[in-house]
């Protein structure tokens, strides 16, 4: 029986011969195959695919596209004699939406504190593009005003009294979260799942998210509970310190400056943001913050309101001392008390050292 993988005359040209092919786990956008080539060597075989609807072609196209150049710059990394931060790019064939990765194997739990290794290359991912590589990728999609209003009418829905300062607030967060003027190379989606444990050195995969902007979107993912992810996570503490610190450190060993930005301004950013409530395929769907007051709807293991109670909580701690944000402060604590007083069931997000491991 012939293998059942996209691979073109001209992909197996370049790669090898596949001998045999196992379909893996993956999400709807994407098909993938761990491939045994003859001769032992392995790869990964990845095709983009649609949901289907209108624009399902295109979308895949640009879904492809836009991994296609991450990748490529993701290389940059071991160009410049530095540990790789992803698997290296093998061959890619644009007429079928398929590419072909370099395999590794992932050692999972076997690693017994993942988070410095992700901080760390994290930072070395972010640090690999500047200003001469605008255009190469999408510019990262930040908070929007309706995102504003939608916040300040849940808080109205919750019959906690909006301060008549934060509407303003909210809007100058905005226009300083504008990714315009940052260059970082993002991932868009650093998840556990997305975060292979090698015998190297820690990889990402994944990269049909990735844009252009500020690195501190996603060094929030630590204080703010991975809020792309359905395994939400609470970091608190001293690991929260240190890995605030090595991502900090990386950054500026490899830059020689400090991350511009601000880390509270990140972490608000999250927390309006309704769409990061849900898994991505119900994003830019209807206003989820809207869905708060009358259901609690999970995704993974976790429940919208505990994942919106551990952002209001972060954002409160991170904020009391923040000038320009400190009308939010007030009412990300009154929020979080809201909360708990009408549904005291809501539990805190598991720990970091609870992560899945896959």
């Amino acid at each position: 029986m012939p293998i059942q993988v996209p691979m073109s005359d001209e992909l197996r040209s370049a790669v090898g011969t596949p001998s045999r092919a196992t379909l893996l786990e993956s999400s709807p956008r994407s098909r993938v195959w761990r491939v045994e080539l003859r001769g032992g060597d392995r790869v990964i075989v990845k095709q983009s695919a649609g949901g289907g609807g209108a624009g399902a072609k295109a979308d895949e196209d640009a879904r492809y596209a836009r991994e296609v150049a991450a990748l490529r710059l993701a290389a940059r990394a071991t160009g410049a004699g530095g540990p790789a931060v992803a698997p290296a790019l093998l061959a890619t064939d644009p007429a079928s939406r398929v590419m072909v990765l370099e395999h590794l194997d992932d050692l999972g739990a076997a690693v017994d504190d993942w988070m410095p290794a992700y901080a760390e290359t994290l930072a070395r991912l972010h640090a690999l593009t500047g200003p001469a590589d605008t255009g190469t990728l999408p510019a990262w999609s930040g908070p929007t005003a309706a995102d504003a209003d939608s916040f300040l009418a849940l808080a109205k829905a919750l019959d906690v009294t909006v301060p008549p300062g934060l509407p303003n607030e909210l809007a100058d967060l905005i226009d300083r979260l504008d990714p315009a003027p940052h260059h970082a190379l993002l991932h868009g989606d650093p998840c556990p799942g997305n975060d292979l444990r090698t015998a190297e050195g820690l990889r990402f995969i994944d990269f049909e998210q990735a844009s252009l902007g500020n690195g501190l979107v996603e060094l929030a993912y630590f204080r703010i509970g991975f809020p792309t992810c359905w395994c939400a996570m609470s970091v608190t503490g001293t690991p929260l310190t240190e890995v605030e610190d090595i991502y900090r450190s990386t950054w500026r060993g490899l830059t020689g400056t400090d991350v511009p930005g601000d880390l509270a301004d990140a972490c608000a950013g999250w927390l309006i943001r309704g769409d990061a409530l849900v898994q991505r395929a119900e994003r830019e769907s209807t206003d989820h913050l809207a869905r708060i007051p009358a259901e609690d709807f999970a995704w993974g293991y976790v429940s919208a309101r505990e994942r919106l109670l551990h952002r209001l909580n972060a954002v409160a701690a991170l904020t009391r001392s923040h000038d320009p944000l400190h009308t939010l402060a007030h009412l990300s604590n009154t929020l979080a008390t809201r909360l708990l007083t009408r549904w005291p069931t809501l539990r805190p997000l598991p720990t970091h050292g609870e992560r899945p491991w896959f």
